[in-house]
């Protein structure tokens, strides 16, 4: 049988990437979205004409009782969950003076309470199998940090911390834990940057280009496809973590 992959966030960018090449690499994918239904079947659409189906299901990643459901629905129907990518993530640039006590709960529960919640509700099936591929994705401001955006980089930052400690608990159940932490992507993200803002980011990037979906999509797939590395922060950021 197929491997299972469930992927949050997957209507757009990473998410998106992620699950197209899972999907052609004959995982069973199960793409999470929130609000974007155009976007993802868009996706689904796309995929169809490659003769390739993928499962979607709508759930709010900040929701308990959401996640409950959404894991139950793949669970009941595919029985296990081979891969779990906890992609889904918001940001915003903003004064640490300005911030809000919304935006920071907003921020924690998107980006990282939502990365605790969803693995707690999978874990139990890996657990069971003694099998399991978990990828968190994070950021290079949650290793470096970013002017502007301290919630971001907090969230960001905790969940390495999340995924480091996971993976030693979870290494006697044959469970990979590892995060990626992408710098600056092409994604709707960062869409509040205007040309002459990319080209100075572009400048600052030592590979000189800006990182695509697809390169962070690659290193999911190597790592999904790996049985010895755990408990590591991969950056995909053509060197810019200054």
């Amino acid at each position: 049988m197929a491997k299972v992959a469930l992927i949050t966030g997957a209507s757009r960018g990473i998410g998106r990437a992620s699950a197209k090449m899972l999907a052609k690499n004959n995982f069973k994918v199960i793409a999470n979205y929130n609000k974007s239904e155009e976007s993802i079947n868009d996706l689904k659409r796309e995929l169809k004409e490659e003769n390739i189906e993928i499962d979607t299901y709508k759930a709010d990643i900040t929701k308990k009782e959401e996640i409950k459901n959404m894991v139950k629905y793949v669970l009941d129907k595919y029985g296990k969950i081979d891969v779990l990518i906890n992609n889904a993530g918001i940001s915003q640039i903003k004064l640490f003076t300005d911030i809000t006590d919304e935006d920071w709960e907003n921020m924690l529960n998107t980006n990282l309470s939502s990365v605790f919640y969803v693995t707690k509700e999978v874990l139990p099936s890996m657990i069971n199998k003694k099998e399991g591929h978990i990828i968190n994705i994070t950021s290079v401001w949650g290793i470096t940090g970013a002017s502007c955006e301290v919630h971001y980089s907090a969230s960001k930052a905790g969940i390495i911390g999340l995924t480091k400690a996971l993976a030693k608990e979870l290494a006697p159940s044959n469970i990979k834990v590892n995060a990626i932490a992408p710098g600056f992507i092409n994604t709707d993200m960062n869409k509040e940057l205007n040309n002459e803002e990319v080209e100075e980011v572009k400048n600052e990037i030592p590979l000189k280009r800006i990182g695509e979906p697809e390169d962070v999509a690659n290193c999911i797939k190597y790592l999904v496809e790996s049985e010895y590395i755990t408990g590591q922060v991969i950056k995909i950021d053509g060197r810019m973590d200054k």
